[in-house]
């Protein structure tokens, strides 16, 4: 599958270290191997996405295993429903590519599925495209996905926002989005340490329009990190922006720290014409 040009939506085609479109719209191959389909009129920042200390911290929360639970469940599913005949996946905000890679894995065991990985973070995708060489990852905004209208068999959206008009045009009818969100008690301690009064996440019921919801499950089970870990934790979600230097400093000498994880995790299938 191509990429489509982000400026005039026709096909692009890749010759050598560029992507080119029948306009002559061209896009650079970075030399992890990753594309960049962000046009600069299309950026609200110089560097959109999350920044390279929130990467750093996500990259070594994860691979230290504490999310491994819900990586292995969103592989399971999409490998329980995909056909075998499937042929493309979009990964979106994919950042460091720690979910997509381990789809990726599963489900090339028995399918020849191509797996896209796109992020808005420039810093995510570069390490991202070095770390695994197997998927083919891009730059792009979410909001103006560089694929063809039903082109994608599906599609995993895991906390990043998205048109819905964009992921109804993209994904075949028919064809899979599995989204995961902050479910009420997801980092509740965490919240506690940082706010003087604690909201629950809001239940939201996520109507997305021409998908239906197949299926709707939740994940929650206790961490137990170290104080450096939480750090990890903290400087990797929004709340960072909110925590203080004294809060940073009692999280970093606890000797350990335990907090829930509480995920919503949505199977919803595209509506046929």
């Amino acid at each position: 599958m191509s990429y489509q040009c982000p400026l005039c939506h026709t096909p692009l085609e890749q010759q050598n270290n560029f992507w080119r479109c029948i306009n002559n719209h061209q896009f650079d191959c970075a030399k992890e191997g990753y594309v960049n389909l962000m046009p600069v009129q299309y950026k609200h920042s110089k560097q959109p996405g999350d920044s390279t200390e929130m990467m750093q911290a996500r990259r070594a929360f994860l691979d230290a295993g504490h999310y491994q639970p819900l990586q292995q469940e969103v592989a399971a599913i999409l490998d329980r429903v995909l056909p075998v005949t499937a042929e493309n996946l979009l990964d979106i905000g994919c950042g460091e590519g720690y979910y997509t890679a381990a789809v990726a894995d599963r489900l090339q065991k028995a399918r020849p599925v191509q797996v896209f990985g796109l992020d808005v973070a420039k810093a995510a995708i570069r390490y991202a495209a070095r770390r695994y060489q197997q998927i083919n990852f891009c730059v792009a905004s979410s909001h103006r996905l560089p694929f063809a209208d039903r082109s994608l068999d599906a599609v995993l959206r895991i906390y990043a926002p998205c048109k819905a008009q964009e992921l109804a045009r993209t994904v075949k009818p028919l064809g899979y989005l599995l989204t995961v969100a902050p479910a009420p008690r997801h980092l509740f301690q965490l919240k506690q340490e940082i706010y003087p009064e604690v909201q629950l996440h809001p239940e939201a019921d996520e109507k997305l329009e021409g998908f239906t919801v197949l299926e709707t499950q939740t994940l929650s089970y206790e961490m137990q990190l170290t104080g450096l870990q939480a750090l990890d934790l903290l400087q990797m979600t929004p709340f960072a922006w909110r925590a203080s230097e004294a809060t940073r400093q009692r999280l970093g000498e606890m000797s350990e720290f335990r907090c829930e994880t509480d995920f919503v995790i949505r199977l919803h299938q595209r509506q046929p014409d």
